[in-house]
Parts: C-alpha cells; structure tokens; sequence
C-alpha cells in the first residue's frame, strides 16, 4: 500500500460497507482520515469545523454547571470532544449504530481517541439512536427517563437526505416532541446539516421548541479552493 494512503478498517455493516482510510495530502503536509460509506465519503477530518460549532452552539445556550450531555453520532469525535472541552459538562453519553466506529476510538485508529476513551465523563453506547430517542427509556438503561441538558445530533447529511429511512420520523413533529421529552426544562437540541437553512425543518421545529435558530457554519475548503458552509440548528424549549 503507497505510504500516502492507507485503508485502516473496512467492515460490512447493516447499512453498508463502511471504511476508514488514512491519507496523506501533500498540498497541505498533513495526515487526512475519512469515513466513507460505499462510495460515498460521510467525513473527513479536513472539515471538523462545523461539527465543533455544533457542541460550541449547543452549550452556550446552557447556563449553570454539572451539564450532561447527549451526541447522537461518533464519526471521528470531533462533536464529543468539542463538548469534553468544555468544563461545565459533568457527563457526556456518544451513542453511535455502528460499532465498528466505537471500536476504531478504542484501538486507537483516529488520532485523538484517547481524548474520548480516556475521559472518565465519557461513555461511549452501541445503540440505536433514533429508537433511543423514540423510547420512553431513552438515552441510559441504567436509568430509564433520566434527561440531558443537551443533544446533539449528526447522523445523517440533513433532515432531508437521510442515510436510512427509518430516520424520517425523528425530524417529523412527533419524532422531535419524543426527543425533547428526554431535555431538562431549558434544554437545548441542535442538529448538524450540510444544507444551507431549510425553512421547513425550521418550522417543524417551531411546533416543537420555543425558539430555534439555525446557524450558517462557513469554512475554508482546501479541496474546493472556495468557501463552504454547513448549518448547525438550535432549539431550545423552556
């Protein structure tokens, strides 16, 4: 295998053959890890930017201390690690479907797992997350109905472009009034997109939340040689 790229893990999972590969990049003299899905590439740790603003918006809706925290999707841990950073969060749960991502933190692949694997606040669950967020039991099965303070959610592309249809619900009113059941009173629920602001996603929030926001990311794309974006949305109820 050339010394500038390398395929690190390769699986068959229940939604596809997933990959994690290693890159060097030479315009940039630097190492480029990303997650593909099939042939579709679902992250690359060139563009992080948006999912850290996903935890850095989220939490800065919330006052006080002791905050635990919810974040539906592990990828690369750059959203968990964005909310580890900040030193209010007394708990953080990572539930990701795929445990292939879980284990590659744990062995080590991605450059900064220990950040999440050694971070007693850190728990990282196999589990689905949609159905998770539909349940009564919710989000810990130690503690059936404890609630967060936030949750932060990126699963799919956008609200619209799903990576499996049994995700539409969630982001229809009743999939978002069963996840704000599982939020303290003033709790936050912020949601990753790679599309620019949808205002139909904004007003399915509005039935739910008392106020949302969404957030236009921007961000340098090297690849692109342009700008590009994401949108991080907020809600918030009271």
């Amino acid at each position: 295998m050339s010394a500038r790229f390398e395929e690190l893990d390769w699986r068959e999972t229940p939604i596809g053959a997933i990959s994690l590969r290693r890159r060097r990049d030479p315009s940039l003299q630097a190492e480029v890890y990303e997650v593909k899905l099939g042939d579709e590439f679902l992250m690359s740790s060139l563009f992080t930017v948006g999912e850290t603003e996903l935890a850095r918006l989220a939490l800065a809706e919330l006052p006080g201390t002791d905050l635990d925290i919810v974040v539906g999707g592990l990828g690369l841990g750059y959203t968990a690690r964005a909310a580890l950073h900040d030193p209010r969060v007394r708990s953080l749960t990572v539930v990701d479907a795929l445990d292939e991502v879980i284990a590659w933190h744990r062995r080590g692949l991605l450059p900064a797992a220990a950040d999440l694997t050694g971070d007693p606040r850190c728990r990282l669950v196999h589990g689905d997350f949609f159905a998770m967020s539909a349940s009564p039991t919710g989000f810990d099965a130690d503690m059936p109905g404890r609630r967060f303070h936030a949750i932060l959610v990126d699963i799919d592309h956008t609200p619209s472009h799903i990576l499996h249809p049994s995700h539409a619900a969630f982001y229809r009113p009743e999939g978002l009034r069963s996840l704000a059941k599982h939020l303290h009173p003033g709790g936050a629920f912020a949601l990753w997109s790679n599309d620019p602001p949808d205002q139909q996603f904004t007003a399915t929030l509005a039935e739910v939340f008392d106020s949302r926001q969404a957030h236009v990311v921007s961000f340098d794309n090297s690849l692109q040689g342009r700008p590009s974006s994401n949108t991080v949305y907020v809600a918030t109820r009271k």
